[in-house]
């Protein structure tokens, strides 16, 4: 699996590996925390916009940033090993922002994929489209969002 983890500093140096290789680029960001079958469906379907998938996580201090002190369930060790075992994942880096947009900045997608959650006009749609990329937009399966699946769990 190490194989396929691109940490943020080696980041350009693979990014002009790929060009060079004439590889189109999608990419997906997100915490991916509670892995799940809504997960693992814009993950494999953002596989099928290119010709390599950079997956970029959240580090756990973004996630506690942007969404709960008590978050991430699950460290990002863990979360890299996890999207790193799927086959349909090329690589995986992560970010200490709250959103992907340096990221993106450095990565210039081809096609960034994003849940309908988000739409056309996200934030990271800008940045994207400057590079010269489109956005993709994937369905989300209704009720499978790691909120929902913590909110079953309490009430169970």
């Amino acid at each position: 699996m190490s194989k396929k983890l691109i940490s943020p500093e080696n980041l350009k140096s693979k990014i002009a590996e790929l060009r060079l290789e004439k590889k189109t680029i999608a990419t997906l960001n997100g915490s991916f925390d509670l892995l799940h079958a809504g997960h693992l469906q814009i993950i494999f379907e953002a596989s099928q916009m290119a010709d390599v998938l950079i997956v970029a996580l959240n580090s756990d201090a973004s996630i506690k940033k942007y969404k709960s002190p008590i978050r991430p369930i699950i460290p990002l060790e863990y979360r890299i090993e996890m999207i790193a075992a799927l086959q349909f994942v090329s690589y995986v880096t992560w970010f200490e922002e709250t959103d992907p947009c340096n990221l993106l900045k450095i990565i210039k997608p081809d096609v960034h994929v994003n849940g309908s959650d988000y739409g056309q006009n996200c934030l990271e749609a800008p940045v994207v489209i400057q590079g010269g990329g489109k956005i993709h937009i994937a369905q989300f399966i209704p009720g499978l969002s790691t909120s929902t699946i913590v909110k079953k769990i309490k009430e169970s």
